[in-house]
Formats: structure tokens, sequence, C-alpha cells
């Protein structure tokens, strides 16, 4: 009962203001820039979420960063791209917790331990409070997935369906 109330203390208190100071104007235009230069190799398309904390309704349900994320990324619309080739990189500050979730395109051919694996270097710079260059880290392992496996014919391009713009909640 005690963690309950401790997390949804935590939770409370922070706020999307807690998301804008843990990455700055000029520090999520540099995210959007590295989204944007990612999109341009290959028809993928990267979502960058980060929250400071559950809504209340989440924390009732005792809901944890995962399900979050898989939430996320329906209503970012992140499942709704041509090649289902959609990428949802979700940083929960309140639970220090990062989520990738990738659609049904991609994860044919990515096994879990390659997303376990870019989801633990993003981790050493999130305990050092280095969100910035995290997610970075994140961007540039998702973009050589995607470079992989879904990389942009000679001539041709990303019709960016999707924002490049981090979402901060």
């Amino acid at each position: 009962m005690m963690n309950r109330l401790t997390r949804l203390l935590r939770h409370c208190w922070l706020d999307e203001d807690d998301a804008r100071r843990a990455l700055g104007p000029v520090a999520l235009e540099r995210i959007e820039q590295r989204v944007r230069a990612s999109e341009a190799a290959h028809s993928g398309e990267i979502r960058v979420c980060v929250e400071a904390g559950l809504p209340l309704g989440y924390l009732w349900r005792n809901v944890d960063a995962h399900d979050r994320a898989l939430s996320l990324f329906g209503k970012l619309r992140v499942w709704d791209t041509e090649h289902n080739n959609g990428v949802l990189i979700y940083l929960l500050l309140a639970d220090h917790r990062i989520e990738i979730v990738a659609d049904r395109g991609l994860t044919r051919h990515v096994d879990a331990a390659r997303w376990k694996a870019i989801v633990d270097g993003m981790s050493a710079a999130f305990r050092e409070r280095r969100f910035e260059d995290g997610l970075h880290a994140a961007i540039d392992a998702v973009d050589a997935v995607l470079r992989e496996h879904f990389p942009v014919a000679p001539g041709g391009g990303n019709p960016n369906e999707l924002p490049d713009t981090p979402v901060l909640r």
C-alpha cells in the first residue's frame, strides 16, 4: 500500500513543466531535427514522447510504463503508417522508465533483445539525467534498425506521415 501511495504522490507532483525543464526548447528542437533527418533515409516514422507523470486514472488502475506507452502508441497514431513501421520512444520521468514500442511491420524483423539493448543504452544516460543524450542515442539506434529493414529507395523519399516534434505531457 505504501509503495502505491508513494508512486501516486511522485506522479501527482510532476507535470508537463517538469518535462519541459528536463528537455528545454533548444533540446526539443535538436530532437525534432534528428527525427526529421533520420526519416529522410528510411520509410519509418519515429515519435518521441516524454511524460512527467501518469494521469490520475492510469495511476488508479496501477498502469505501468509499458501499458501507458502502448496506449500512447495508439493515441499518437504511431500505428497508422503505410508500412506499419512506426516506432514510439517513450520516457516516463516519474518512474524512471523507458519504453520502445514498434509497429507490427517492424517487429517481424527485430527481436525483443535488440529493443532491450536500445533501451539499456538509453538508461545509462537517463540515470545521469542526460535526457537529450539518451534520446539522441535512442533515435540513432532506431534509425539504424529502420534503415536496415525499410530503407528509402534511390530517388524516393519519406512522405513524413507523423509530426517530428517531441510530445511532452
